[in-house]
């Protein structure tokens, strides 16, 4: 079984959402340049996992695009997903391969999915289930994107109750957009 590698979109200050549960603060990085760092994470990992709202916003963009529109559209459509959720009965992605539901507990859900892939499997956003994730010690690689703006409030990319937790950090990149990618492993 590989790492459960678990990615956030954060503002300077540490907000996953802003003060309206929203990403007002995150601004397209408009270089033109492929994101070739992530591009080299997308294909180290064999699934991808989300929880339901993620889902919902990811299924209502990526479909759509190409490797033309966004460099990393090929390998998000074309990975297995999975969507953790209790109320979903089906979850299409557009003229992809749908994710497949699975019901059940946070935790053991990831468990059970990372145990069908030999490789890493990604969770990205997905705050309530990120936190499960994270609280269980489960998550063995913390990515962070931290996009160039002050959100000023709203939920944090750590529950309130996690308790302090040592990392290492393994990859510091900068974006020419002002975008930096950190990536952390998690003891």
């Amino acid at each position: 079984m590989g790492r459960l590698i678990l990615e956030q979109i954060t503002s300077v200050d540490g907000y996953a959402e802003d003060l309206e549960g929203g990403m007002s603060f995150v601004v397209p990085d408009d270089t033109g340049l492929e994101d070739v760092e992530q591009l080299a994470v997308l294909q180290s990992v064999d699934a991808i996992v989300l929880g339901r709202r993620t889902y919902e916003l990811f299924a209502a963009y990526w479909p759509q695009q190409t490797e033309e529109t966004e460099s990393v559209a090929g390998p998000i459509n074309a990975l297995p997903k999975h969507v953790v959720s209790n109320t979903l009965r089906a979850a299409p992605w557009g003229e992809h391969t749908p994710a497949i539901v699975e019901p059940g507990d946070g935790v053991e859900t990831v468990r059970r999915v990372m145990a069908q892939y030999p490789g890493d499997v990604i969770v990205w956003g997905s705050l309530t289930l990120a936190d499960t994730l994270l609280e269980s010690g489960l998550v063995d690689i913390l990515r962070l994107r931290i996009v160039p703006a002050l959100a000023g409030g709203g939920r944090g990319i750590t529950p309130a109750s996690l308790g302090l937790r040592r990392l290492t950090l393994t990859l510091a990149h900068v974006h020419p957009g002002g975008q930096v990618a950190l990536e952390y492993e998690v003891r």
